[in-house]
C-alpha cells in the first residue's frame, strides 16, 4: 500500500483511523504476525508495525515516506533499499524478522506460530519432546572447559547461542530480531515440551554488555512473554550496563528502567541461571531473587560481586596504596626499574587472584540465599526441565489484570 488514497480525502483517514484503532485493540489480547511484501508508505508502514511481530523479506519497502518524497523535501538521494530496506529495519528493530523471499517469510511465519498461544489466557502449544530431560550434555561441559581454560581464562567471549542450543528440546530454538543488538539474545524455545522466553546476554558481541539497542530489545520481548503467560530463562553473563557519553546522552538511564520495569512486572514462572559474569545494577536487573525470580541458579564459574576485577582498588585500598610506596621507595634506594616492577606486578596481581577468589565467586550469594544452588556443567537441562515442570504446573495462564504501571 503507498498509504492514503488522496482522491479520498479525509475519508480515506479516517479509514486508517479506524484500522489503527482495531488493530490496538487486539494487542495483548490475540498475537499477531505480519508479514512485509512489496512497497509501503505512510498509514501502510505503521499498520503492520502494530502487530506483534513483523516479518519483512528482501525486495521490499516500507517507511513514513518513499524515496521520491525524501529527494523533493531533503534534496536526498537514496535508494529505497537504503531507506526502508530489510537491511535497514532488521538493525533498528522495526522488524524482527528478515528472509529472503516472500515464500521464506510465509514459512518463517509458520515456524513462528507454533511457539505462539492462541490468546492471553492459554498456554502456548506443548510438544511432548522425544529429547530425554536428565541426559548428561558432554557437549555443554567440553564447551565452558575450553572457554574458561583458555589463554584469556575467564574473560573469554563466547556464542551464548552455542550453550541454548545445550539446553532446548532437540537443541532447536527460534531467535527473535537476530541482526538487532547481538549482545543480548532473544528467543524462544523448548524445554521437556514446554515453550520459555529465553533471554540470554551474549558475551561474543560487546562483552555482553547491556546498552541501549540491547535494552530496548529485552523490555519489547519480557513484556511479550508476560502478556502471553510464556515462562522465561533468563542466561546472565554481563559485566554490567555499557558506560560512555553516547549512552548516557541518548537515555540509557530510561532504558534501563524499562528493561528493569519489565522484568519487576513479569508473572510467569522465571528462571535464571549465571554463567559467569554477574556484576553491579546487571545483577540486580536482570532476574534477580529480590525483582521476583522464581529460582536462581549459577555454574561454578559464576562470578558475583558488586563490581568486577576493578573492585579490587576500593577493597584493598590501603594496600595497593603501599605496594605503590614501596615501588617508589625501591627506586631511590637503586633497585633497576625493571626488578622494581617486577617485584610490584607480582604483588598487585596476587591481590587480583586474592580478589576473585574471596569476593567473585557465587559463595556470599548462596550463604544469603540469592542463589537457589549450583548447577555442575552437563545437568542445567536437567536441573530447568525439573522446576519448570513443578511451576507450570502451579501457574494458572490467565489476561494481565491489577494496576497498571507507568511504563512504556
Amino acid at each position: 500500500s503507498a498509504g492514503a488514497y488522496v482522491p479520498a480525502g479525509v475519508g480515506g483517514l479516517d479509514g486508517y483511523s479506524e484500522a489503527f484503532t482495531a488493530l490496538r485493540k487486539i494487542s495483548g489480547v490475540v498475537p499477531s504476525v505480519m508479514l512485509m511484501f512489496g512497497f509501503n508508505a505512510g498509514g501502510g508502514a505503521y499498520l503492520p508495525r502494530q502487530g506483534s511481530f513483523m516479518i519483512q523479506c528482501d525486495g521490499t519497502f516500507f517507511g513514513l515516506t518513499g524515496p521520491g518524497v525524501v529527494k523533493s523535501v531533503l534534496g536526498e538521494d537514496i535508494s529505497a533499499e537504503d531507506l526502508g530496506g530489510p537491511k535497514v529495519h532488521g538493525q533498528s528493530g522495526v522488524v524482527d524478522l528478515v528472509t529472503g523471499d516472500e515464500l521464506g517469510s510465509l514459512r518463517t511465519a509458520i515456524r513462528l506460530l507454533s511457539y505462539l498461544p492462541d490468546n492471553n489466557h492459554s498456554f502456548a502449544p506443548f510438544y511432548p519432546t522425544s529429547d530425554p530431560v536428565d541426559r548428561f550434555i558432554y557437549e555443554e561441559d567440553i564447551l565452558f572447559r575450553k572457554t574458561f581454560n583458555s589463554p584469556t581464562g575467564m574473560n573469554t567471549p563466547f556464542d551464548i547461542t552455542l550453550y541454548l542450543q545445550q539446553i532446548c528440546d532437540h537443541g532447536e530454538f527460534f531467535e527473535l530480531q537476530p541482526q538487532r543488538a547481538r549482545n543480548i539474545v532473544t528467543a524462544f524455545g523448548r524445554i521437556g515440551g514446554h515453550v520459555v522466553g529465553f533471554l540470554a546476554n551474549n558475551s561474543a558481541v560487546s562483552s555482553g554488555q547491556i546498552d541501549i539497542g540491547a535494552s530496548r530489545k529485552g523490555t519489547r520481548f519480557v513484556r511479550f512473554c508476560n502478556l502471553y503467560n510464556i515462562p522465561m530463562v533468563f542466561v546472565e553473563d554481563t559485566t554490567g550496563f555499557l558506560p560512555g557519553r553516547d549512552q548516557e546522552h541518548n537515555g540509557i538511564v530510561l532504558e534501563g528502567r524499562k528493561l528493569l520495569d519489565s522484568i519487576i512486572d513479569l508473572r510467569t514462572p522465571r528462571l535464571t541461571l549465571i554463567i559467569r559474569n554477574a556484576f553491579g545494577g546487571a545483577y540486580a536487573t536482570f532476574n534477580s531473587y529480590f525483582t521476583g525470580a522464581s529460582m536462581v541458579f549459577a555454574l561454578p564459574t559464576a562470578r558475583i560481586a558488586v563490581m568486577g576485577p576493578a573492585g579490587k582498588e576500593y577493597v584493598y585500598k590501603d594496600e595497593i596504596t603501599g605496594i605503590q610506596k614501596e615501588f617508589q621507595a625501591n627506586i631511590k634506594k637503586g633497585m633497576s626499574e625493571k626488578e622494581a616492577i617486577t617485584i610490584r606486578d607480582t604483588k598487585l596481581f596476587e591481590i587480583g587472584q586474592r580478589y576473585e577468589k574471596e569476593l567473585m565467586n557465587p559463595k556470599e550469594a548462596l550463604s544469603l540465599g540469592s542463589v537457589s544452588s549450583i548447577i555442575l556443567p552437563g545437568y542445567t537441562r536437567n536441573v530447568l526441565s525439573k522446576n519448570l515442570n513443578f511451576l507450570m504446573s502451579k501457574y494458572k495462564p490467565a489476561e494481565m489484570s491489577g494496576p497498571q504501571r507507568e511504563f512504556e
